[in-house]
């Protein structure tokens, strides 16, 4: 799995080079200003919303009552830690529902993109088709929902994890692992359906490829942490990198 996840990185810097010199700033800049408006706003009311409901939970289970009658400088900052983790946790939960919104939305551009890179680096061109479309945006859809539920179900348990002293402390890394090899699934998906692998298949192949999901997710999250710029490069280069990191494991068996 190591190897795999060297090589969805290395992806990365490979896919800057390629877009470079394809030319493909456009198809970079368009989607990825309309993904960093609605993702910085969503944040914003999302992080207000999260922190009353917080609040809301510890009144309703007595944590917060408890906690003051105990009076304790060590609880005191368990308590603060747990919030701020509890925290990390919804911000999560809110990224990966948006995520699934945003790629549902522009599956059309990340799979011409992905069809556009394939078609440059094997030379050859994929005539466009309405119908081939409208197939690929319904399983899409399809993925996205079977995707958001099993990370839903994951995303709980860690919620519940989180309330755990110690153990609590490592559940956003574990969400954060979780949220990467999804995110890396739906972009390597684009290239599984283009070379005919039905739902299952792709579902199998990427199971057995996790590394590459998980890298292609991990650089997704890192570029985050480059305020507009980062956000707005994120998903075509996710995409792009992903169709790279597939290629190069195929040609390098």
């Amino acid at each position: 799995m190591l190897k795999d996840i060297i090589t969805a990185i290395q992806a990365y810097f490979q896919a800057n080079r390629f877009i470079a010199k394809h030319k493909l700033w456009k198809w970079i800049f368009i989607p990825g200003l309309i993904y960093a408006l609605l993702l910085f706003v969503g944040m914003y009311f999302f992080w207000i919303s999260s922190g009353y409901a917080i609040e809301w939970m510890f009144l309703k289970i007595g944590i917060k009552g408890w906690m003051d009658k105990m009076n304790d400088s060590w609880l005191s900052f368990l308590f603060i830690f747990g919030r701020i983790m509890l925290h990390l946790v919804f911000l999560l939960f809110y990224f990966s529902l948006f995520k699934y919104i945003f790629l549902i939305i522009g599956s059309p551009v990340f799979a011409y993109l992905s069809e556009k890179t394939e078609a440059i680096i094997e030379g050859k061109d994929f005539p466009f088709n309405l119908k081939q479309l409208l197939k690929d945006i319904v399983r899409g859809v399809k993925l996205a929902f079977r995707n958001v539920l099993w990370q839903t179900v994951y995303t709980v348990s860690i919620l519940i994890l989180s309330f755990i002293p110690v153990i609590g402390w490592v559940t956003p890394l574990i969400g954060l692992l979780i949220e990467c090899y999804y995110l890396g699934f739906s972009m390597i998906d684009y290239s599984c359906e283009r070379n005919k692998l039905s739902t299952s298949q792709s579902i199998a192949f990427i199971g057995r490829h996790k590394g590459l999901a998980i890298g292609n997710g991990l650089v997704f999250y890192l570029m985050h942490f480059i305020p507009i710029l980062g956000w707005v490069l994120a998903p075509s280069y996710a995409v792009i990198a992903a169709t790279l990191s597939l290629y190069n494991t195929k040609h390098n068996k």
